[in-house]
């Protein structure tokens, strides 16, 4: 099967509480049995390509990722949508091959290859047997190298973009999530969608594509992971033959050096944002800025994501579904970011009770800042997140996608032991410590009729 579509969880990002991943974000692990005892051999080429490879020959699979360090965050407000067009138009055409040539080699091999995009990174995913490996790696090689942004693939491109744009323009959790975006982030980049706008989206032709393209898309940029049955001398010998003589940019002998983010930073101007909309369910979201992952604060409030809207047994779940029948849905969602992340708990309930259900959305935040969690509580948490972290790392694929997604966000593979023993440490002193530096006025955003939004714009 070949999958060169973006997944649902880009075009969704928040509808499901991050792993980004979405992608999508994994963000699960605990090192199976099979790599226990082993670690990624890491090596870095001539040309600044960073490889991780580990061995693991439980099945004749090997799975790679592909890392690109440029996503959302890396566009212009005029080129916003650019990256995720760029990857989506990869697999569709290279400089030799065209899309249906490209789709047929992958095919003839019972392979699979996708291409993916998210605010902070962009990868490519391949997973083949082992006797095949050399051959997806190669043709994938030529995808990321000499991309060919035919006018024609664009243009179909631009119009499935936008049909997608328009249709989250009619879902009242992406319109809810959207507006809350916009008032966290302001002017900075993660205010915006990673499908851009429908301003911006029509404009982005082949020439804004190479040149994106040219920028980003460089070996001291990548990070290429890669585990199964093959050992890492013949994994690295194998990226050497594809990707070795490909070079940065130079000016003068001297590598020319990645163009420096910019954005404004982000800072907390608490607000109210709604919209109406004549639906049978009103969308109540409380939203605030928060630690980004370099932060000691990030594994507290990973933990605490977890202890409120995480499963059947969250507490958002438990006491506003369960215990007061409020919501139709509940939970809670702090994507891993580079920068200044977010934490919003959200609920869907019926739209005459939505200013009830932001009370008690806003009960069960502010309740962390001035009562400490139970030993009990604490304990469940952290055997609920640090189970399902070593679900997510049971297969190639998955393993390939934690420790490179690792490596592109700058944290490095080591993060893996370190972040689980910060969870481990963490104790309910600290949970409530956080709480009350980061969930102090929040960010409001309630879409549905127009009573339920008057209810809770009246609130105080």
């Amino acid at each position: 099967m070949v999958d060169f579509s973006i997944q649902p969880s880009q075009l969704f990002p928040a509808s499901i509480p991050i792993p980004t991943l979405t992608l999508h974000l994994p963000f699960m692990v605990s090192a199976p049995k099979s790599s226990s005892t082993q670690s990624f051999h890491r090596t870095v080429l001539s040309n600044g390509l960073v490889v991780l490879v580990l061995e693991n020959d439980t099945a004749d699979i090997v799975a790679s990722r592909i890392f690109v360090r440029a996503g959302s965050r890396y566009e212009t407000p005029e080129q916003a949508g650019v990256c995720h067009l760029l990857m989506s138009l990869l697999p569709k055409g290279s400089e030799r091959l065209s899309a249906v040539q490209i789709a047929e080699q992958v095919e003839s091999m019972g392979a699979s290859m996708g291409a993916d995009s998210a605010t902070d990174y962009s990868l490519v995913s391949l997973k083949s047997i082992s006797q095949d490996f050399p051959e997806i790696l190669t043709l994938a090689a030529e995808l990321l190298r000499s991309p060919a942004f035919a006018e024609s693939e664009v243009a179909l491109e631009r119009r499935l973009t936008l049909q997608g744009i328009r249709s989250m323009k009619e879902q009242p959790f992406s319109i809810a999530q959207r507006q809350l975006r916009q008032a966290l982030y302001g002017d900075h980049p993660y205010a915006l969608s990673t499908l851009g706008t429908e301003e911006t989206v029509p404009n982005l032709d082949p020439a804004m594509l190479h040149q994106f393209h040219r920028t980003y898309f460089r070996p001291d940029n990548l990070v290429i992971s890669i585990v199964g049955r093959i050992t890492p001398e013949r994994a690295i010998a194998l990226v050497e033959e594809t990707f070795g003589d490909w070079q940065p940019p130079q000016i003068e002998g001297e590598r020319l050096p990645l163009p420096a983010l910019t954005g404004s930073v982000a800072t907390s101007q608490p607000q109210r944002v709604s919209a109406v909309q004549e639906t049978q369910q009103a969308i109540v979201m409380l939203g605030y800025l928060a630690a980004a992952l370099h932060s000691e604060d990030y594994a507290p409030l990973k933990l605490i994501n977890t202890y409120l809207g995480n499963g059947l047994s969250s507490r958002l779940f438990v006491e506003l579904r369960e215990k007061l029948g409020l919501a139709y849905e509940v939970s809670a969602f702090y994507p891993t970011r580079i920068d200044t992340s977010q934490f919003v708990a959200y609920m869907g309930t019926a739209p005459t009770n939505a200013a009830i259900a932001l009370k008690g959305l806003q009960h069960e935040v502010d309740r962390l800042a001035t009562m400490p969690l139970s030993q009990n509580d604490l304990q469940a948490s952290k055997n609920k997140f640090l189970g399902q972290y070593a679900l997510g790392k049971q297969t190639n694929a998955q393993l390939a996608q934690v420790y490179g997604w690792y490596e592109i966000l700058g944290v490095g593979a080591d993060f893996d032991a370190s972040f689980q023993a910060a969870i481990a440490n963490v104790t309910a002193e600290t949970i409530q410590d956080v709480a009350q530096r980061y969930f102090t006025q929040p960010y409001i955003s309630i879409v549905g009729p127009q009573p339920a939004v008057e209810a809770v714009e009246q609130l105080n």
